[in-house]
């Protein structure tokens, strides 16, 4: 194509995408953002933009106003009319209005405790530690011998399909670019999703080298003629090679195909058969490679790729979203799927790097994250088992089954969803009472936003993953309680296949409701009174409520709620008895914690969390022990001798492996223990499940002592630092080092059970180095190279103290994840502070 041929279609494409024209000043911007050059009028000989322009009437249509302003339409072509639509759509993402928050697009990591990586072990070698002297600076050559066959593997070896990924404006190396084969298809849309920039993809088998190979082979008639004896059946060949492309979702490259025809069917594909591909449109089409869609052309249409196109790799890639597979030939879905997702930047979590990876998409533009799989979920809920409240309504054996610290309540109201779903219930009961329970029944991949089944008091209960604190622990929410727990993974239950589409298309059954006209000077609830009121309510079953006001866009009801002796009398309802108890005086200090004398359940008055009936309940049941034996009533302090023993560091001269958490700057960072992370985890994950089923009630906290407290959504071991006159206290995270403000009633008791392991934050400070006050731009430096990495600590010095929060230890770092240099953090900073004084 002529450099001026391409330059028209792609400045129409351009135009296409603004329907209300583009002014002359902006055009060569825009053109840019979209093809990475200027329009080159020059060189097509042109001595104006505007010119070349008025030289292309059938692409640019050109209006000036009474102003002198002049503006460019795009001219009516279908050829480009599709790209277009794309480029609009994306637009049209990006100039959405409101807030725009984390909207750059960023992968989700699968496991939410990752580390980068492990110190690799070349400080270990023979004799080096008997060469070292403190007072002399250490000698990195030492470190590592290129040719010592002891040494540690660089990398695993790669996998035969590779899953290339960068980000922002990285191009990918080694992807092959020749013709590319899909299976033909009359859906134009699948639950399949393409994902595009800023998230570049490629899926590809072919090596680095195998590109360059590829770049200028082209797909030559070859003057074949088949032995006389070797008869092709035309059928049975195009059959195959459907197989073959059923088998490769993502297409295969045409110069490939003979290999993957004799591998399968161990016989030669005739060369001639290749160029047949043009004429089997139900077999195969030319895909979008940079969109996703394929579509059927005029072969005059079609022209081999310049090689000065093939820097830039494929921008779109085929990705399952995870949870929506027994649902994919749903067409209801794919119009759900295509409105929330076509034309917008998402972020995504990779679940599972396959030939097509299984992800979930989130939409970041706003102030939280939305789940783009559950929305799907939400939007094909069958809407005649939905319960739409209406205002002025009365509802009688109406359950309460879940009362929030803030005072909302969750309900459920009779209807003919909650019938079903108590009817579907029943049937997996007995399903997994007459079968064998095996692997396929345990939740292998759980991800935000999965619905699967927990077993509670004897029964199994729908439940949705909230957040996924690691492989053994997550949150969840009942979907039909409006319960927020934490369990272990081994304790959820995937939903048969049979019962799997018929469950998801019950919505959830719990409604999100508050009690209606209380007086404004309540302000915040205090404990005795949600204490109160879950006494009064709590999973009674036969409760009636009076709707005042249904709130949409919160997706709240405003109620007044009644038990059976008082309905419907509204000055003997709920809200009035609550408002004249002498429930409302404010305590200082005082909080609900998580500590209790027993373990709620569904079926007590007492308790708001559902207790598993297996495994979770006896550890439970253990925790109790624990907690009778440890605590009284007002008891937030413990002595010294109940603190954990320091945690253990290597001597003055010994190197140890550690993880670098929080960087400051050289004279201030935390390590931990390498070898101790694992323990933590552990532990971390057994405060989750042990503070969410925790039954309330008051303690006192005081400064300068031990507690647990939830900071986002884990629980940390803290030292209050201070305690503030706006309900937050001041914490820092004795096993990460960090400083932290966090509500006062997130604060609870450490019990005995989790004082065992040492704390793991150790404040550092770099060897090799001096400098008395380090800059913001060497900090960052810094914190570049050593923050939330594994490195290896060589140990000159440990300050001691009788608080293991203030020991202090002097180290040089090194960085060994390259596979043939050893990087000493100090000797790096040293040459960095040199360099900056030669510049001030």
């Amino acid at each position: 194509m002529l450099e001026g041929d391409l330059v028209s279609k792609m400045l129409r494409a351009v135009l296409q995408s603004h329907k209300n024209g583009v002014a002359l000043p902006r055009l060569q911007g825009e053109y840019r953002s979209l093809t990475g050059d200027w329009i080159p009028f020059k060189q097509l000989g042109f001595p104006t933009l505007e010119a070349y322009l008025r030289s292309v009437p059938a692409v640019v249509r050109i209006e000036t106003s009474r102003s002198g302003e002049i503006t460019c339409y795009a001219m009516a072509c279908t050829e480009t009319a599709r790209i277009a639509q794309l480029v609009a759509r994306q637009r049209s993402s990006k100039r959405k209005t409101g807030r725009q928050v984390n909207c750059q697009m960023r992968v989700k990591k699968t496991m939410p405790f990752f580390l980068e990586g492990k110190p690799k072990a070349t400080l270990r070698q023979p004799g080096f530690a008997s060469n070292f002297s403190i007072g002399k600076k250490p000698n990195p050559p030492l470190l590592r011998d290129k040719g010592n066959s002891a040494g540690v593997k660089s990398d695993a070896e790669t996998s035969p399909y590779t899953l290339h990924a960068t980000l922002g404006n990285e191009a990918f190396k080694g992807i092959p670019m020749q013709r590319h084969v899909t299976m033909s298809t009359n859906n134009r849309f699948s639950p399949k999703v393409f994902l595009q920039p800023p998230l570049q993809m490629h899926l590809s088998r072919t090596s680095a080298k195998e590109m360059s190979d590829n770049l200028n082979q082209t797909v030559e008639k070859p003057n074949v003629t088949p032995p006389a004896s070797y008869t092709y059946k035309m059928d049975e060949v195009q059959n195959r090679i459907k197989e073959i492309l059923n088998k490769h979702n993502n297409g295969i490259w045409i110069s490939k195909l003979p290999h993957f025809y004799k591998e399968l069917y161990k016989e030669d594909l005739n060369q001639g058969i290749l160029q047949q591909f043009e004429h089997w449109p139900h077999i195969c089409t030319v895909c979008y490679v940079d969109y996703g869609f394929s579509e059927n052309v005029e072969k005059s249409k079609a022209y081999k790729l310049n090689p000065k196109f093939c820097s830039l790799s494929f921008q779109a890639t085929k990705c399952k979203l995870a949870g929506l597979e027994v649902l994919s030939d749903d067409p209801d879905l794919v119009k759900v799927v295509e409105s929330l997702t076509c034309g917008k930047i998402f972020a995504v979590e990779i679940l599972d790097k396959a030939d097509i990876p299984l992800v979930v998409l989130y939409d970041t533009s706003g102030e939280d994250d939305i789940n783009i799989n559950a929305s799907c979920l939400k939007a094909i809920c069958d809407k005649s088992l939905e319960v739409h409240l209406q205002v002025d309504a009365m509802y009688t054996n109406v359950k309460v089954t879940n009362i929030c610290s803030d005072g909302t309540l969750y309900c459920q109201v009779p209807c003919k969803g909650l019938n079903k779903l108590s009817d579907l219930l029943h049937k997996i009961e007995d399903y997994f009472h007459c079968k064998h329970m095996t692997s396929e029944c345990f939740v292998s991949l759980p991800f935000c936003g999965k619905i699967c089944l927990f077993h509670c008091k004897g029964k199994w209960l729908r439940v949705e993953i909230t957040n996924v604190h690691s492989s053994r622990a997550l949150d969840v929410q009942f979907l039909d309680s409006g319960t927020v727990t934490s369990v272990k993974v081994s304790e959820l239950r995937e939903i048969p296949p049979r019962f799997l589409q018929e469950m998801i298309a019950i919505p959830p059954q719990a409604i999100k409701c508050c009690l209606a006209d209380l007086p404004q000077s309540i302000g915040m609830w205090t404990p005795d009174a949600v204490l109160w009121l879950r006494d009064s309510v709590l999973n009674c079953s036969d409760c009636s409520i009076k709707v005042t006001k249904v709130d949409e866009t919160r997706g709240i009801a405003h109620v007044y709620l009644f038990t059976p002796k008082n309905f419907p009398d509204p000055h003997r309802s709920i809200n009035r008895q609550i408002t004249n108890a002498d429930l409302w005086k404010h305590q200082k200090d005082v909080f609900l914690s998580a500590i209790s004398s027993g373990v709620g359940s569904p079926d007590s008055k007492n308790g708001n969390m559902p207790v598993s009936g297996n495994t979770g309940e006896n550890f439970r049941k253990n925790l109790t022990d624990v907690i009778k034996k440890s605590m009284v009533d007002h008891t937030g302090s413990f002595s010294t001798e109940e603190l954990p023993p320091p945690v253990l560091l290597s001597k003055p001269g010994e190197h140890m492996d550690v993880y670098v958490p929080v960087a400051c700057h050289p004279g201030y960072f935390i390590i931990q223990p390498w070898q101790e992370i694992h323990k933590l985890e552990v532990l971390m994950e057994e405060m989750i499940l042990y503070y969410s089923v925790s039954e309330e009630r008051h303690i006192v906290v005081e400064k300068d002592q031990v507690y647990a407290a939830k900071v986002e959504n884990k629980w940390h071991r803290v030292l209050l630092k201070g305690i503030l006159t706006n309900g937050l206290v001041s914490v820092y995270e004795l096993d990460y080092g960090k400083h932290e403000l966090v509500n006062i009633r997130k604060v609870q008791p450490l019990v005995d059970m989790f004082r065992k392991l040492p704390f793991q934050a150790v404040t550092a400070q770099l060897a090799g180095v001096k400098c008395n006050q380090w800059s913001e731009e060497a900090s960052m430096v810094f914190r570049t190279h050593v923050e939330k990495k594994p490195l290896v600590a060589l140990v000159q010095t440990v300050i001691e103290n009788a608080n293991p929060w203030d020991r202090k230890v002097v180290v040089y770092l090194v960085d060994t994840s390259l596979p043939d240099t050893d990087i000493w953090i100090h000797d790096f900073m040293s040459e960095y502070l040199i360099e900056l004084s030669k510049v001030n």
